[in-house]
Order: C-alpha cells, then structure tokens, then sequence
C-alpha cells in the first residue's frame, strides 16, 4: 500500500507540472500585457519599462518559468534593490496587481472556500445516499416518485436563481437570516453558521440531485444480483441486506465522483455561489485574476485547485480498499 501511495503521489506531482506549464503558456500567449495594465491610462513608455524589469516581463517566456518553477522549491526574489519582495517556498509567484504574495492570498481565502465546500459536500452526500437508497427500496412507490421528482427539479435548476430565490425569501421578504458573507468561524461561529446557511443549501438543492440519481440507479442494478437475493433467502434483516450488501456494493461510483467533487468544491469551483452570496472565496479571486491578468494569481489558483482535485483521487483510490474487498485483494 505504500509503494502504491509513493507511485500516486509522484504521478500527482507530474500532472500538476504539466498543468503549471499549460496554464503559463497558454496566459502568455494572450494579447493582455499585464504591465501596461498595472501601469494604467496615462503610462509613459520609461514607466512601462520599468514595470516590466520589476515584474521581470522583460525577459524570456521559458527564463520566467524557470524562475517560476525554481520559486516552488527555494523562493525567489521580485523587484530591484529598492523595492524587493521576498517570496518564500513555496513560491506561487507575487501578484501584479497587489504586489502581495499569491499564497498569502491564496490561504487568506481558502477557509471560506473550505468551509462552504466541505459543509455542502458532507449534507448532499447524506442526503442524497439516503434519497437515492430509499427511493430504490420503494421503487415504483410514493417515496420513489417523490425522490425522482425532486431530482429532475433540482437537475433542471441552476445555482444563480436558486441562491437569488433564497435570498429572497429568506433575507429580503421573511427577513429571518441576515445578508449572507463568509465570517471566520474563529471570530463568531454563530454568524459564520448564519452566513453560509444558504450557500449551503443552494450547492445542497443543485449536487442532491445527481447523488439521488446515481444512488438510486446503482442501488437497483445491486438489487438484481444474485448473491442479494441470497442474502434475502437466507432471512437477513432488511437493514442488513439493503446497507451491509446492497449500499457498499453499490458506493464505488458514488465515491468516485464525491471525491472529484470535494476536490474542486474546495479549490474554489463553487464561483458563482460565491460571486451571488458575496463570499471572497479563492474562485472570485480566480475571475478577478483572469479579468486584470494577473498571470501569477491565475497560475496560483489554477495549482491550487488542481492539487486538490488530484488529491482527492488519490484518497478515492485507498478509500476503495476499504470498502470494496475485489479493490483491496487486486
């Protein structure tokens, strides 16, 4: 199991080069110059010259990578003897814009993008496991239909008007929460609560769908097997037959896809959820970065949301030891 964990983790390490040098080139190779940007409207060319020596735009696309990508391991320096900003390992490279280190950012941001993520991740999975599995128990029953339908509306929904609607109902109209904002939970964990209620349950309402769907589709498909009904025939309890050999049989997919989900929930995808209930989370930083080009921002948050999706499936691939016996053995 070692061994395997060292091969996965050196392969994760490859993929994220990879994706670090796509991502640079390809922002390079845009026709935005982040220096004229930073310079602003009225920009003389010396001044433009000298943006461009302090943000080291001067030099070549590979020499800027490799200092990049040295900047990961050992640091590295920006700007001249008179202003210099030292940037620590590892080194994501200092904004353009904010002349601030990109990892400082990037963890000032993170616990709202690790609070609203993991928070919707932990009740859509209960939640939907439970819908999908007790829709399949009663299949062609009430409890059924009515998991199936909420299913397709939540399918046929998307997060910007469902997140308006609840605002709406919950803060403008019934006035029983107050406007949403992300509050450190270290500072107030009442309001952080409050405040990340209905992104919560927007990202609930959306995600609940498809794990009761999928639920449900893999639970029926366990149901035909043979060894299930063995199972019953030989007078197991219901609870034991439906949870103990029918759900972890049926749990692999759904593990496969929780995991890439969590993954990029806390590498800051939920962006529209945050741009709607006003949350500085890392995927508004993502938008912000890409709208003034600031490419060591965009590469920070691109590595950033990548290592946790990379990740995750590395943890999906040992949790299926442990829940599937057939995974463990081979």
């Amino acid at each position: 199991m070692l061994r395997y964990l060292i091969r996965r983790l050196l392969a994760a390490a490859v993929i994220l080069l990879v994706i670090s040098v796509i991502t640079f080139f390809i922002f390079f190779a845009l026709p935005s110059d982040p220096a004229l940007l930073a310079c602003g409207k009225t920009c003389s060319p010396s001044r433009l010259s000298e943006i461009k020596h302090s943000l080291g735009l001067d030099r070549s696309t590979t020499t800027q990578f490799w200092e990049f990508f040295k900047g990961l391991f050992v640091g590295r320096d920006y700007g001249d003897q008179s202003m210099r900003i030292h940037c620590g390992a590892p080194c994501l490279g200092v904004s353009f814009q904010t002349d601030t280190p990109v990892l400082t950012t990037l963890l000032q941001d993170f616990p709202a993008d690790l609070s609203l993520g993991a928070g919707a991740a932990v009740a859509f999975l209960v939640l939907g496991v439970g819908l999908g599995t007790a829709a399949a128990v009663r299949r062609g029953k009430a409890v059924d239909k009515a998991a199936v339908g909420l299913a397709l509306v939540g399918v046929s929904t998307q997060i910007y008007f469902i997140g308006l609607l609840l605002l709406f109902v919950f803060v403008d109209k019934w006035q029983i929460l107050p406007a949403s904002g992300y509050t450190p939970i270290t500072q107030d964990p009442v309001a952080w609560f409050q405040g990340l209620l209905l992104p919560w349950a927007t990202l609930v309402i959306v995600y609940l769908a498809f794990y009761t769907r999928l639920t449900r589709s893999s639970m029926l498909e366990v149901f035909s097997e043979d060894y299930m009904r063995t199972a019953r025939a030989k007078g197991l309890p219901a609870g034991t037959v439906v949870l103990k050999h029918g759900l972890r049989a049926a749990i692999t997919p759904i593990i496969t896809i929780f995991g890439m989900d969590v993954g990029s929930l806390i590498g800051g995808s939920a962006v529209i959820t945050e741009s709607v209930f006003g949350i500085n989370g890392i995927g508004k930083l993502a938008v912000n970065s890409v709208e003034n080009s600031d490419l060591p921002v965009i590469l920070g948050t691109t590595l950033f949301a990548a290592t946790f999706v990379v990740l995750a499936n590395v943890v999906v691939d040992l949790v299926y030891g442990l829940v599937d016996p057939r995974v463990r053995l081979a």
